[in-house]
């Protein structure tokens, strides 16, 4: 049997450095940076007081006020996504079999805000004063559950929870929902809205995030030599993902093709890559053969990128792995020096990057690389984005748990 051919159809993002694709895609190409010092809470008995927050969302924009008040934001952000990205798609839903619509939306970490909150409720006040919505505002699959009540999608509904690899899981496994003719249609990505004083204090104490504090605009460096940690970010991706014979009949307007995907497992630390990265090794080997290509035709590497000491330069070894020669030749760039790292929405937002890549032939850069490391030496696209005529493009997406997975567009042509 010939298998199901997947594309992009819609995508919407809530970003740090933008509310919506245009925004997004028009900072990344500009080098603008989303880090700066915090201003959620108090910072100043932290260690980092650098973050990646989104800016000015309004989410009355897309969901009525009084559903909002019982959301937490990692739904908001998920809700607002999937509205543009429906929009962008141009669906007409009663043209659809809603029994074959469903929605695979992700969080690595969920509700924080709301257990956070509602401590506190319980403490001052005891337990007659929790919420009757805290369990559902702060459950996982409830991005899942919301978007697919907003549109009456009755087909498959479920959630990823894998870390940073959240987002391109996803997409990774909605794909394969309508490769294996178990759904026509698919609302996929990643919501994550942790940047709270538990959130982020995890993470200070795991000394994983930067502490260029003085230096907030520059303090996601990845691949180079003076990196000390990520910026934490938050925000969300979703993108509409449609067989392509019924996207082509509708006159849908394509925007990638969903071409293949890898996933494996480090099987090794918590929180520490491989040292040799091979479990990202294999994911991309996965995902490039199962996109029907060899390493040397991707164009373009959206890399997980993360400004981590050990992730960069594991990252940076097992794509020398992977392409030999070819890894000095193609394009690699980590967008998470701009948008900081969305945690479970990283890798869905990254998906678009890739998707705009393909669509206007333009690597956006990675900024902030002014000293390189000799343990990361390709092509980092440092500083500035370039014209490249690209037609495939892989973005990769590592988690804590050692979770891999890894997606490959292709630029769809007829």
């Amino acid at each position: 049997m010939n298998r199901r051919r997947v594309v992009i159809t819609g995508m919407g993002a809530v970003t740090p450095i933008g509310n919506n694709v245009n925004d997004f895609w028009a900072s990344l190409i500009e080098g603008r940076s989303g880090s700066g010092r915090l201003t959620r809470f108090d910072a100043t008995d932290f260690s980092s007081q650098v973050a990646a927050e989104v800016k000015d969302f309004n989410p009355d924009e897309f969901i009525d006020p009084k559903e909002s008040r019982r959301m937490d934001y990692f739904v908001k952000y998920a809700m607002a996504s999937a509205e543009q990205a429906m929009k962008q798609a141009n669906l007409d839903l009663e043209a659809v079999n809603l029994d074959r619509a469903g929605v695979l939306i992700g969080s690595g970490i969920g509700g924080i805000e709301t257990i956070e909150k509602q401590k506190e409720a319980l403490d001052a006040k005891g337990p007659r004063r929790i919420s009757p919505f805290l369990i559902p505002m702060l459950i996982v699959n409830m991005a899942s559950g919301m978007v697919s009540m907003r549109f009456n999608f009755r087909g498959p509904n479920s959630c990823v929870v894998t870390a940073c690899a959240t987002g391109n899981h996803a997409i990774g496994d909605a794909a394969r929902l309508i490769q294996l003719n178990q759904a026509d249609v698919m609302l996929a990505g990643g919501s994550e809205g942790a940047i709270t004083p538990l959130g982020f204090g995890g993470f200070c104490a795991l000394r994983a995030l930067s502490t260029y504090n003085d230096e907030p605009e520059t303090a996601s460096r990845p691949f180079d030599k003076t990196r000390n940690g990520f910026v934490m970010g938050e925000g969300a991706g979703v993108v509409v993902l449609e067989e392509l014979e019924a996207a082509k009949k509708r006159c849908a307007t394509i925007f990638a093709e969903v071409a293949g995907y890898g996933m494996t497992a480090d099987a090794f630390h918590v929180t520490m890559p491989e040292p040799e990265g091979r479990g990202a090794q294999g994911a991309m080997r996965l995902a490039i053969e199962d996109a029907g290509l060899n390493p040397d035709e991707i164009d373009y590497i959206n890399a997980h990128g993360t400004s981590t000491e050990y992730n960069d330069k594991t990252e940076s070894y097992a794509i020398k792995q992977v392409f030999n020669s070819h890894a000095k030749k193609a394009a690699i760039s980590s967008t998470k020096s701009m948008t900081g790292h969305l945690l479970g929405a990283a890798g869905a937002v990254e998906c678009i990057a890739c998707a705009k890549a393909l669509e206007t032939g333009v690597v956006p850069p990675t900024i902030n690389y002014h000293e390189p490391d000799p343990d990361c030496d390709l092509d980092y696209t440092p500083n500035t984005a370039k014209e490249l005529p690209i037609k495939t493009a892989m973005s990769n997406s590592f988690g804590f748990g050692g979770h891999n997975a890894v997606l490959v567009l292709k630029k769809f042509e007829g």
